[in-house]
């Protein structure tokens, strides 16, 4: 086992999870984690949600209490960014002017929020959520009365409209496909999802372009649509993907494609530089593919991945993808993926605000989205898990258990 310095590029969940398993799982040597952000390692998911409401904050959030690191051996650097990697020297140059040797380096660097390439983005109140600065911001531009327009109907501009709405301001989504969520969920999920936001006073629009934004003294006042209509709003929340922060590992001749290419232990070609979380594109052996996955769990495996590989521990138990999101008082559980699906059956009555979407292959489960259904999204797990074959006709049938259906 390695006790060398470990160098941990990104201060993420991916990365501050990596740093507090390598001391657990034994490591004594120096660990240096590296954040751009001037705060540690907290969560983002309650960005959209929690703290948008004023029901979280930094410290409510945090992973582990800022003084965990220095307890614990760990240099927390933040508020510096890693700007060039120098593999032939084992070294990490810093934006300060500093560098670092590492013995090994996982890079975390995680994904960054696609901007639109349209005139008036620059302008203040114009902003997209995937920082604690950027959910701040946005909180306190949110009142009642204020008038929100979310680019993008995807699960965060839903939670930020679901968001918005509980702090009553007038939300408009605006989506250029010709229903929500069309590149995530199938169309049975979109349905449910645009008429419940709807009861809640959101108002969509879908098949929709946007063509630039509209500004006054500086500040947003409208989203210009390709039609030529101008939507008033005093902030807008462009949320139309990710990109994975991967330059790093590009510009230093690592092997990369969407994303850093990793193995099951999330070691990259260079076989002393590890890559987790966001940034990572890895193996999925459920299906056979490499896929980048943007979700907690994911970066939590990829940590376990990489620190049990530096500090020669067996290799986890590989683990069924999920995730999730929480709009008003519903609560969507997403275990795997819908790839190579040939039909997709509902269980339960969605008018009920119960219900879970199965996505097949053959008789073998691809994916499970589940509302307020936590027996069918864990069931659902452990069955693409297993890759067990199911009877359709009982999985069908809400009077059938999960249990008797995944027995």
């Amino acid at each position: 086992m390695s006790q060398g310095q470990v160098v941990i590029v990104g201060a993420g969940h991916a990365g501050g999870t990596a740093a507090a398993l390598l001391r657990q799982y034994g490591h004594e040597g120096p660990i240096v984690l590296v954040g751009e952000e001037p705060i540690a390692p907290y969560q983002r998911p309650p960005l959209s949600k929690a703290w948008l409401k004023g029901e979280a904050d930094a410290d409510s959030l945090a992973l582990r209490p800022v003084e965990f690191y220095g307890e614990h051996g760990i240099d927390f650097r933040p508020n510096v960014r890693a700007e060039r990697l120098e593999r032939s020297a084992r070294r990490v140059h810093l934006s300060d002017g500093s560098s670092l040797a590492y013995d090994t380096l996982i890079l975390a660097t995680g994904a960054r929020a696609l901007s639109l390439p349209i005139p008036g983005a620059d302008l203040a109140g114009v902003t997209s959520l995937r920082t604690a600065a950027d959910a701040e911001a946005l909180k306190e531009a949110l009142a009642p009365g204020k008038r929100l327009a979310v680019v993008g109907g995807g699960y965060i501009g839903l939670e930020v409209a679901a968001s918005g709405r509980a702090l009553g301001a007038e939300v408009v989504v605006l989506e250029r496909e010709p229903r929500l969520l069309a590149r995530v969920a199938c169309e049975a999920l979109s349905d449910f999802f645009q008429g419940y936001h709807e009861k809640n006073g959101v108002r969509f629009e879908l098949g929709c372009s946007v063509s630039g934004f509209e500004g006054a003294d500086g500040r947003v006042t409208g989203v210009r649509l390709a039609d030529g209509r101008v939507l008033d709003c005093d902030v807008a929340v462009v949320g139309v993907g990710a990109a994975p922060n991967d330059e790093l590992a590009a510009d230093c001749g690592l092997e990369t494609a969407r994303g850093v290419v990793v193995d099951l232990n999330a070691r990259t070609s260079d076989p002393d530089i590890f890559a987790i979380g966001d940034v990572a594109h890895r193996p999925m052996p459920i299906y056979d593919r490499m896929f980048r996955m943007e979700s907690v769990p994911n970066a939590l495996e990829q940590a376990k991945q990489a620190a049990s590989a530096i500090t020669g521990r067996p290799a986890p138990t590989g683990e069924c993808p999920w995730q999730w999101s929480d709009q008003y008082d519903l609560k969507l559980q997403i275990a795997g993926y819908a790839f190579d699906v040939d039909e997709v059956l509902v269980r339960g009555d969605p008018a009920s605000g119960r219900f879970a979407v199965f996505h097949l292959k053959g008789d073998l489960v691809q994916a499970v989205e589940a509302i307020n259904a936590p027996p069918e999204f864990m069931m659902g797990k452990q069955l693409i898990l297993a890759r067990r074959p199911v009877d359709k006709a009982r999985l069908a049938d809400p009077s059938v258990s999960m249990k008797e259906v995944a027995a």
